[in-house]
């Protein structure tokens, strides 16, 4: 009775591990994406901040102050 008690519990333990393994795995699947799409995101905003094309023609200091009056 003792070896029957034995394995349940080998069985009960190895089925624990693969559930853990399955849900890490799962984890880190979902991590991946997370951060596949920041990527995407933070290079669409490095993206939008680069200077055009058309600016080429325009003068260095464009845009280096702010006119403000009171």
């Amino acid at each position: 009775m003792e070896i029957s008690g034995s394995v349940n519990s080998i069985i009960a333990l190895s089925t624990q591990l693969s559930q853990q393994r399955t849900s890490e795995t799962a984890g880190l699947m979902v991590l991946k994406k997370a951060m596949s799409l920041q990527e995407a995101g933070a290079m669409a905003l490095i993206a939008s901040v680069m200077p055009m094309p058309s600016a080429a023609n325009l003068p260095p200091h464009l845009g280096q102050n702010v006119n403000t009056t009171a």
